[in-house]
C-alpha cells in the first residue's frame, strides 16, 4: 500500500516531503537498518530509487514528528495500513487534510484486514476508500471510492493485489482534483457500517464436520498469505496450500469423513458439512519445531 501511494502521489506531480514507514514505530532502529540492507521491501527499494526523506519517529503522536509537520509546511498527510490510532492533534496539522486509504467500500468492513473479511463472508466485491481522517477508526467522510471485484479463486493476496493499484489511481485522482476542482466530503452512513476485528487462532483450523466446503474454501482463501491454515489428523497439523485444492460434488461417507489419500501428491479428502468433499494436495506437516516436509523421495506420509 505505502509504495502504491507514493506512486499515486508522484503521478499526480506532488511534493513528497516525507515517507514515514509504520516499521519505524515497531522495529528497532539496528534491526530496520539491519534488514533494510540484507532484504529490503519493495518499497524501501523505491524509497530510495526517488531519494525520498525518510521520516524516523517512535510514534506519529510524537512531538517531534508533529513539529516536523509544522516545520514542512505540509499540505496533505496521506495514511495507509497504520496501526497506530492518531490523534486530532496529528491530523489535524496539516493545511487541507489527513487522507486514510482504507481497503474496503466504507462504511461496510471497517477494521484491520478488510482483504480477509470481505473473502471471508462471501462478498462479490470489495473496494477502496479514501476518507478524512477523525477520532474513529475508519469512520471519516469520503473523498473517494472504487469498487473491486472479487473472483472465484481469489485469496486475499489477489484482491490485495488488485486494490493496491487500484489505491494509486485514486490517490493521483485525489492530487489532481485538489488543485482543479472543489471536493465534497460525503459522510458514512452508520446504519450500514459493519466492523470485524482481527480473527483469532481458531478460525485457522478447518472443521469439516461444522463447515460447508464453500466456507472451508472461503477460510482458506481469505487467510493466505498473511496466515495458514490447518487441517488437524491422527493429532497431527497438516498446512493447506491455498492453490492447491478442489471441491468435489460427489462424495461417499460423513462429514469429516477421509475418502481418500495419495502419499506421492501429499494429498487428501474429506467430506464436509454440506455433503461435498475436498480434494487437498501438497499438505505439510506442521510440528512444534517449525513447518517441515516429511518427505522421502518426494513422498509424505498421511
Amino acid at each position: 500500500m505505502l509504495a502504491n501511494i507514493i506512486l499515486g502521489a508522484q503521478d499526480a506531480g506532488a511534493d513528497i516531503v516525507g515517507v514515514f514507514r509504520y516499521e519505524q514505530t515497531s522495529c528497532s532502529r539496528l534491526k530496520l537498518l539491519f534488514q533494510d540492507f540484507f532484504n529490503p521491501a519493495p518499497e524501501v527499494t523505491l524509497i530510495n530509487e526517488l531519494k525520498l526523506n525518510q521520516i524516523r519517529f517512535s510514534s506519529a503522536n510524537e512531538e517531534l514528528f508533529r513539529k516536523l509537520l509544522i516545520n514542512l509546511n505540509v499540505d496533505l498527510l496521506i495514511v495507509g495500513t497504520w496501526k497506530e490510532k492518531i490523534e486530532p492533534e496529528t491530523y489535524n496539522i496539516p493545511k487541507i487534510a489527513s487522507v486514510n486509504v482504507h481497503p474496503s467500500m466504507l462504511p461496510k468492513y471497517r477494521g484491520p484486514n478488510p482483504y480477509m473479511q470481505t473473502i471471508l463472508h462471501g462478498e462479490n466485491y470489495s473496494g477502496v476508500t479514501l476518507h478524512l481522517m477523525n477520532e474513529k477508526f475508519d469512520a471519516g467522510a469520503i473523498l473517494k471510492q472504487k469498487k473491486i471485484p472479487i473472483y472465484e479463486n481469489d485469496t486475499s493476496k489477489e484482491l490485495k493485489d488488485r486494490t493496491i493499484r487500484e489505491a494509486r489511481t485514486l490517490v493521483t485522482e485525489l492530487l489532481n482534483d485538489l488543485n482543479e476542482k472543489i471536493l465534497t466530503p460525503v459522510n458514512q452512513d452508520e446504519k450500514h457500517a459493519t466492523y470485524y476485528p482481527n480473527i483469532t487462532g481458531e478460525e485457522m483450523m478447518l472443521d469439516f464436520e461444522k463447515q460447508t466446503s464453500d466456507e472451508i474454501s472461503r477460510t482458506i482463501r481469505a487467510l493466505h498469505p498473511f496466515l495458514p491454515s490447518y487441517i488437524t489428523h491422527k493429532n497431527k497439523f497438516f498446512k493447506v496450500d491455498p492453490y492447491k485444492f478442489k471441491i468435489l460434488d460427489i462424495s461417499n461417507g460423513k462429514a469429516g469423513d477421509i475418502i481418500a489419500k495419495n502419499p506421492q501428491k501429499a494429498s487428501i479428502t474429506i467430506v464436509c458439512k454440506d455433503n461435498k468433499a475436498i480434494n487437498f494436495s501438497n499438505l505439510t506437516l506442521y510440528k512444534s519445531s517449525g513447518v517441515k516436509k516429511y518427505i522421502e523421495n518426494k513422498v509424505v506420509t498421511i
